[in-house]
């Protein structure tokens, strides 16, 4: 019976046991799932700096005066925000934050009634100076900057909206 011991092949040199490939795919699972985890935590944690840190024009080009034609508006991104710009007969062209104040809804320009008008509880802004003109919204919405250079429009940013 010693003999037969003796001539079984031995393994332990020849590469890698099962045992230990299971080891090594647990262990890699378990930095993989870590490091998903972590990785959003982190790009959170260290935002990249804003443009106003990196010290680049803060004015953003969203179009030009064909683009806003009188008695329209338009919901466009000024740093990742929405904004409406609207040109009114009354008020000229305009920018606003395009978040309503009440529920948070981005609001859209409604064309018959001539107003800002968020899809939350049929909120309306007047697009003169963003005041509440009906329904819930507690406050009125923010005015950006909004210039005209030649026929480019630009509108500055804002850090609150």
């Amino acid at each position: 019976m010693s003999e037969q011991r003796d001539t079984l092949p031995q393994h332990e040199g020849e590469g890698l046991s099962r045992r230990r490939f299971i080891g090594w795919t647990l262990l890699g699972s378990i930095v993989a799932t870590i490091g998903g985890v972590l990785t959003p935590i982190i790009a959170y944690i260290w935002a990249p700096p804003s443009e106003a840190a990196a010290g680049t024009d803060l004015k953003v080009e969203v179009g030009t005066l064909a683009d806003f034609p009188l008695n329209s508006g338009k919901v466009v991104s000024v740093a990742n925000k929405p904004v409406i710009v609207v040109n009114s007969q009354v008020g000229g062209l305009k920018a606003f934050s395009a978040v309503c104040t009440h529920l948070g809804c981005i609001c859209y320009w409604h064309q018959e009634r001539q107003v800002i008008q968020s899809p939350c509880h049929d909120g309306r802004f007047s697009p003169v100076n963003g005041h509440v003109i009906m329904g819930p919204p507690p406050r009125p919405i923010a005015e950006f900057r909004l210039e005209v250079e030649g026929e480019a429009v630009y509108v500055e940013p804002r850090d609150e909206v």
